[in-house]
């Protein structure tokens, strides 16, 4: 019996080492509402990387959590800094059901996503393809909040809320057709779109001052006024480099406002202190930018932006 005794207490004893050995392997971290690092005063989220001291690996796992300590989501990343999607994503409501789970490749989505309510209500079910370099994705089954499938095999309608806008029009062979109306939440603008064969043909929205905008892209994404190849090339020849130079990668984050403005910089993942400041210096003196378009109207919006720095010959 003392032989028994001993040796499930040194099991005890073990499995505690070990768990705390892999404790100490792990990186936490807090992001704000937009996934940013921020202080431990003021967060959303707690992220926690899993053996990221433990030397490089081709994948990390990653988990988030809200500030009741439930889980948020649970992926993999192919760098431990910078979080790059690889392999199945599945995030969750705060009370514990799952929201969404997709898989990503190369931080692309693939496959299908499974969407559900927050009462664990199926939602959607969507399918990913690539067309011509470009991520598209059609619908192939929706129900609304009251549990009635309004869109089968990719054919029905679909009539959406969340929390950024509320939209409803027809769906055939999973994509878009006919006239799709709806507004932004926040925004207050309203929308209609005509699309033939999921391509979207024209828009128009009218903004809070009541002023229309035309469009034939939903999403377009900011960029430098003079282009993003002259943006890099004014980075490269500009930015002074110290003589003992190190090499690596750096990413920097930033704002640009509706007005074009770059604001809010900061490091993700930095190489030295003197290098960090002159890329944020460099960066911002390489001027303005084209404001996000959402729907035609301007937009505020985030990026990071990758630097790598190289030897000469390499």
């Amino acid at each position: 019996m003392k032989l028994i005794l001993r040796v499930f207490f040194f099991c005890i004893i073990s499995a505690k080492l070990h768990s705390q050995t892999d404790a100490t392997l792990d990186k936490v971290i807090y992001l704000d509402s937009n996934s940013i690092e921020t202080t431990d005063e003021n967060y959303k989220y707690i992220r926690v990387i899993k053996e990221y001291y433990s030397g490089n690996k081709k994948t990390y796992t990653v988990k988030d959590y809200y500030k009741s300590k439930k889980l948020q989501m649970i992926g993999t990343s192919s760098d431990k800094d910078i979080l790059k999607e690889e392999g199945p994503f599945v995030y969750y409501y705060e009370n514990g059901n799952k929201e969404l789970a997709v898989s990503y490749s190369k931080t692309k989505k693939t496959g299908k996503e499974f969407n559900w309510y927050e009462d664990g209500n199926p939602k959607s079910e969507l399918e990913y393809f690539e067309k011509k370099g470009e991520v598209l994705f059609k619908v192939n089954s929706f129900w609304n909040p009251e549990k009635e499938q309004t869109v089968i095999n990719g054919n029905g309608e679909l009539k959406e809320l969340n929390e950024e806008f509320e939209q409803s029009g027809k769906i055939k062979n999973g994509l878009p057709y006919g006239i799709w109306k709806g507004k932004g939440i926040e925004t207050q603008c309203t929308f209609t779109e005509n699309y033939e064969n999921g391509k979207l043909i024209s828009g128009v929205s009218i903004d809070s001052l009541n002023i229309g905008h035309h469009y034939k892209i939903i999403f377009q994404e900011a960029e430098p006024k003079s282009g993003m190849q002259s943006f890099y090339r004014s980075i490269s020849q500009n930015m002074d480099l110290p003589e003992n130079k190190i090499c690596g990668s750096m990413y920097i984050y930033f704002i640009i406002n509706k007005e074009g403005n770059l604001i809010e910089l900061r490091v993700l993942k930095g190489l030295s202190t003197v290098l960090n400041e002159r890329a944020i210096a460099t960066i911002i003196n390489a001027g303005k930018w084209n404001p996000r378009l959402i729907r035609g109207i301007p937009a505020q919006g985030s990026y990071s932006i990758p630097i790598r720095i190289v030897k000469n010959n390499q």
